[in-house]
């Protein structure tokens, strides 16, 4: 299995939903299954049936969490020194040039993206256009809309 990498914070996010899913959720599931099968006939007792299908999902879950825990690379944004290039965990300033909208993202991991956050992915195209650049540089991203052009106005490793 190959690593991938994932941010300190996205790390500590994962650890924290395991924690949640083995401390609660999976005691939770385990008390409803105990509960639907105190009333008797299992084979129509839809409360049994959902318990169980519940319970499917947090053990799959606990395990999905666990792989990725265990081939992450994590890295923290604020030690790298990547001499002002575009690197994961890097959080860039862009400019539009054709709007003069600017915007400010981070590059992290799959689990960790969030748009609302300003978090994308770093196998999104603006990631991608963005990576090996420097502060100056100006990025091509194919959008949806059509060819963007974008300036990197900073580049901040926090």
């Amino acid at each position: 299995m190959s690593t991938f990498p994932v941010t300190k914070r996205g790390a500590e996010s994962l650890k924290a939903e395991l924690h949640k899913l083995k401390t609660v959720d999976r005691p939770a599931v385990i008390n409803a299954i105990s509960e639907a099968r105190a009333q008797g006939d299992l084979s129509e007792n839809a409360e049994y049936e959902s318990a169980k299908d519940r319970q499917g999902f947090v053990e799959g879950r606990i395990i999905e969490i666990e792989g990725k825990l265990s081939a992450a690379q994590i890295i923290d944004p604020a030690a790298l020194d990547a001499g002002g290039r575009v690197v994961f965990g890097a959080t860039v300033e862009l400019e539009d040039e054709s709007s003069g909208a600017t915007v400010s993202y981070q590059i992290v991991g799959e689990d960790e993206a969030d748009l609302k956050l300003g978090r994308i992915n770093i196998s999104s195209p603006i990631a991608r256009a963005l990576i090996g650049k420097e502060e100056g540089d100006t990025a091509e991203v194919q959008a949806p809309g059509g060819l963007k052009h974008y300036e990197i106005v900073a580049v901040r490793y926090i």
